[in-house]
């Protein structure tokens, strides 16, 4: 007979419990365990089925991956080249923050694709097929004039059964189908609400072999809420061929996305984007963009080159150093780790003499963005100490490199596309670890001064 598997499953990592605990034992995180039901069929007796024969590793025949261009450069390059045939893609992110209207406005670029495995000859063809269970047909039809969408051969469905989903898309083997959004999708025989873990699982299954069967890519939506912890978005990366998530603040235009999982190419590269009033508008030249309005003659802000992929990205990192009213000095960090800036507070007290004790410590990367490589170690210190000496770093000046815990500047990768892209912006001064200077050759070959420096108390020194 059918049991039924009950306990509770973490919102964030997915991990099952058979019983409630405040923390959860996968993560770590507190209240995030939500009931869970799963049905599953048992047999008291031996089941029979036949078996399946393995296939050599050498005579399986490697097919090219067949990829389609969005039309959107910078979608494709976060993709690895397009999207691929067949795979399910995840869009996630807070709220407002975009995703609606990337999917609205990739069902656009669509317009000139059609699908050649149609069921019948009667059929209809559909370029793009977008599914959706929070917004009418009257509302998306008002979004898509917004946005110039003219794609004659976009059609809407309002669904929010999944097993109706999956029938309309057998039928219809459209080119593209977009799901908005996957917490909308529900399986009617699951006694759990729309939205929850295993309603999100569930659906998230079916459309994953839908993908694989028919060839089609799947664009599903995932939303979060404000702590990011929301079932589905974690849940379904374990499903999903690709996760793309949008970074960034609703009150600034600008847009980040990422990959943090994808199968068919690399999670490093990241898209940047603006929004306006028709939509998500690519931004070719995103470091001018993020140095833009950088102050001059200012202490406590300092320019930083991170490779994000193949990209070089610049970035101004601002601190700010102020005499604390409180017996407990605070500690802020927006676009940058929080421990790592302790980790470079403790540097600069022990190593140099700056000493943070009786001050608050703000550290805020503009723009949005988020620094994870040690690259902008150099940077981050620099700006630190700026603004407790009140003295500018000085215009034209950029330096990166990281810090280890004996205060050396250690080495990082690809010196030479940071400090030609440097040059390319107008920067007049490189502060840049004594290591790289051999990678770079010959200096007279760059019109920027470089400096290489051992550790950091000659990076400031350098500054004159």
């Amino acid at each position: 007979m059918p049991k039924a598997k009950q306990g509770f499953i973490c919102t964030v990592c997915g991990v099952f419990s058979s019983k409630y605990n405040g923390m959860c034992a996968g993560c770590g995180n507190w209240n995030c365990l939500e009931s869970y039901t799963e049905s599953s069929s048992f047999s008291g007796g031996a089941i029979t089925v036949e078996s399946e024969t393995p296939v050599s590793v050498e005579s399986i025949e490697i097919a090219e991956e067949q990829r389609c261009k969005t039309g959107i450069s910078e979608l494709d390059r976060v993709l690895g080249g397009g999207i691929v045939q067949g795979s399910l893609i995840l869009f996630s992110g807070d709220p407002g923050i975009g995703k609606s209207t990337l999917a609205l406005q990739i069902s656009h670029c669509y317009k000139h694709f059609s699908s050649d495995n149609h069921a019948s000859d009667n059929t209809e063809k559909i370029s793009v097929l977008y599914v959706t269970g929070e917004e009418s047909m009257n509302q998306l039809k008002l979004r898509a004039q917004r946005l110039g969408i003219d794609n004659e051969n976009l059609y809407i469905s309002c669904l929010s059964d999944i097993e109706v989903t999956s029938a309309t898309i057998r039928k219809y083997k459209p080119g593209l189908t977009i799901i908005d959004s996957i917490q909308t999708m529900a399986v009617p025989s699951n006694p759990s609400l729309p939205g929850s873990v295993a309603q999100v699982r569930e659906s998230a299954h079916i459309l994953s072999g839908l993908s694989r069967e028919l060839e089609i890519p799947i664009i599903v939506i995932g939303h979060v809420n404000k702590d990011g912890n929301i079932a589905g978005p974690k849940v379904l990366e374990h499903i999903v061929d690709v996760a793309l998530y949008f970074e960034g603040e609703r009150k600034n235009s600008f847009r980040i996305l990422r990959a943090v999982k994808n199968r068919f190419g690399s999670t490093n590269e990241i898209g940047v984007f603006e929004m306006r009033s028709n939509g998500l508008t690519e931004i070719d030249n995103p470091s001018s963009m993020l140095l833009e309005g950088k102050p001059g003659k200012v202490s406590g802000t300092c320019a930083v080159c991170v490779m994000e992929g193949s990209r070089p990205i610049f970035a101004e990192v601002q601190a700010l150093a102020t005499k604390t009213g409180f017996g407990t000095p605070r500690r802020t960090c927006s676009g940058f780790d929080y421990n790592r800036m302790v980790l470079i507070l403790a540097v600069l007290e022990k190593r140099l003499g700056y000493f943070f004790k009786d001050a608050d410590v703000y550290v805020n990367v503009v723009g949005g963005l988020k620094l994870t490589e040690p690259a902008a170690d150099l940077a981050v210190a620099m700006a630190l100490v700026s603004s407790l000496q009140d003295k500018e770093v000085g215009e034209g000046v950029l330096s990166f490199g990281e810090i280890g815990l004996t205060g050396e500047l250690r080495n990082v990768s690809a010196a030479e596309t940071r400090i030609k892209e440097a040059q390319r912006l107008g920067f007049k001064k490189c502060i840049v670890p004594r290591a790289v200077l051999a990678e770079l050759g010959d200096l007279s070959n760059y019109s920027v001064d470089i400096l290489g420096v051992q550790n950091i108390r000659q990076a400031f020194e350098a500054l004159g």
